[in-house]
């Protein structure tokens, strides 16, 4: 389990920005998931992200808000402010006290004047506020008193600030230790900040929100999370990762999630996983720089130089222990280290991606987008030669762009699978590209449900729980059996175990000779990357 440790604000904010990559990459598993660019962005901003490798959250709005929410709670459940103007009213009493002595000092109980300053004394007043404005006019008898009522009057815009905000929010304070005048304005000013923050953050304004002003409120990681939600659009604009002002991906954004996603999935493979598809005919030959094997008659004298004087060494080392190296350095023929070479050749492959409503379960689609962009970056960038394509099916099937594809969905509320139609776009694809070894990859959880008999496009249900398809599943078959007459093999990925599907799928490699595999979206890159790589070469002794 994560934990993101959030140090209170320490008075300064040093330069913060958000590494476009990473922020790339945290959109990317929102795309992958089905959301497009503008639902990612917003999305992220409401409820934050993660960045990789630097092993920081960045709080969302939500989150902010509710670490807002919390901090004003925690000052209500703590204070009353009840008798928060206690203190002001007493020194206010005080003052009317001493100038009433004076007043009858000088001019006795029943003079006008005493008359005057009692009637206002008495008169009721809203507020304390009230009471004190009341004497703004009033020439004091008494210097000092005057002088006091003076730095009260001073205080008066504050007080009326603090008894509206005691009015509109006093009820709210429940806690046991009762606040005096200036922790009860700390606590309103603290409150009123927290407040016209939340706003800003909820209705998107970030521009208007002050980094400073919230980490000394909610502490570092909050000021910093603000910066990163600011500036996440302007920060993947000028790395050239979406188009300014638009929400399209670059194909520069589009080369980085292939490519991440590639090692995503290298990452996940085990050595010596199975994968037995060979070439056809012996192509060029490729050497494996990080294997080698010992040389055995007939082979080519295609030496791994290091390797080879390494063993020297290692053996002469073994044979006199004890002695100094030194050259000439002597080779024996058992010495010898050869490099390991793969064959390989042109291949056309036409991945076809399961796009109906299903497939949003348990993370299959997201986990077939991953494979798609990792396959396409790794033949761009290291078979360059050849052409891969991939054709989305639900109801109907469509040829996607890799373009396209981060954003690509499926389709809600479309429950048929089309797969005859989408090995009729194969067949054309693989016509267009030929190639010695054309090969078909499907990913999908569920057997055709659609189907198109000439021009006219049916739907069938299956027939009863955990039936088939029949009609659907017979013109599928035919439609295998014409691309496999082109040559091309179908190998089958299935993100489900029904039944149904398999049945259908072992009748479908019955007829093309293709492999089958029932695997999860976890391990589904591992599977088809090792398959794809393993087809595409042969290893020559």
């Amino acid at each position: 389990m994560k934990v993101y440790r959030y140090s209170r604000w320490d008075g300064s904010l040093r330069e913060f920005r958000l590494d476009a990559g990473q922020a790339l990459d945290a959109l990317s598993d929102l795309l992958m998931e089905g959301l497009d660019v503008e639902e990612a962005l917003e999305w992220m901003r409401r409820a934050g992200f993660e960045l990789g490798g630097v092993e920081m959250r960045v709080m969302g709005v939500e989150e902010l808000l509710a670490e807002l929410r919390d901090e004003i709670r925690s000052l209500q459940d703590r204070y009353t402010l009840e008798r928060a103007t206690d203190d002001l009213a007493r020194r206010f009493q005080e003052i009317l006290e001493r100038e009433a002595r004076a007043l009858e000092a000088a001019h006795g109980h029943e003079s006008r004047r005493m008359n005057e300053f009692l009637e206002r004394r008495h008169a009721h007043a809203a507020s304390l506020a009230d009471a004190i404005e009341r004497f703004r006019d009033h020439a004091f008898e008494d210097e000092e008193a005057g002088e006091a009522y003076r730095e009260l009057l001073e205080e008066l815009e504050r007080l009326r600030a603090l008894e509206d905000f005691r009015r509109e929010q006093g009820s709210r304070f429940r806690g046991g230790e009762a606040a005096d005048y200036e922790t009860a304005q700390a606590i309103r000013a603290r409150v009123q900040a927290l407040e016209r923050l939340a706003r800003d953050l909820a209705e998107g304004n970030f521009q208007e929100v002050s980094p400073e002003e919230l980490g000394a409120l909610l502490g570092q990681g909050a000021a910093r999370s603000l910066i990163l939600l600011r500036d996440l659009r302007s920060t993947l604009e000028k790395a050239g990762y979406l188009r300014e002002g638009a929400d399209d991906l670059t194909p520069r954004a589009i080369r980085r999630l292939g490519a991440v996603a590639l090692a995503q999935v290298y990452g996940a493979l085990r050595k010596g996983r199975a994968g037995a598809h060979e070439s056809r005919e012996r192509g060029v030959g490729l050497p494996r720089p990080d294997e080698a094997r010992a040389w055995q008659p007939g082979d080519p004298l295609d030496l791994d130089v290091v390797r080879t004087l390494v063993g020297s060494m290692l053996r002469r080392a073994r044979e006199r222990p004890g002695e100094p190296l030194a050259t000439p350095i002597s080779l024996e023929v058992a010495d010898f280290q050869v490099r390991e070479m793969d064959y390989s050749t042109q291949t056309t492959t036409v991945l076809l991606l399961d796009m109906s409503w299903s497939m949003s379960w348990g993370g299959r689609f997201a986990a077939a987008k991953r494979v798609a962009l990792a396959l396409d970056h790794l033949i761009r960038t290291r078979f360059p030669r050849d052409h891969f394509s991939v054709v989305g099916f639900y109801t109907r099937a469509v040829e996607l762009s890799i373009r396209e594809l981060p954003e690509s969905r499926w389709n809600m509320g479309d429950p048929f699978t089309n797969l005859q139609e989408g090995l009729m776009l194969a067949e054309r694809l693989i016509a267009k590209h030929p190639a010695p070894n054309p090969q078909v990859l499907v990913i999908t959880d569920g057997q055709p449900t659609a189907y198109f008999v000439g021009k006219e496009l049916r739907v069938e249900w299956p027939m009863g729980f955990g039936g088939i398809s029949p009609r659907a599943a017979e013109e599928t078959l035919k439609q295998v059996r014409r691309i496999t007459s082109r040559g091309a093999t179908i190998n089958t990925f299935m993100l489900d175990d029904s039944p149904e599907l398999v049945g259908f799928v072992e009748r479908m490699t019955r007829i093309n000779k293709g492999r089958a595999f029932f695997t999860s979206p976890r391990q589904l890159g591992s599977y088809l990357m090792v398959d794809y790589l393993a087809r595409r070469r042969k290893r020559w002794r």
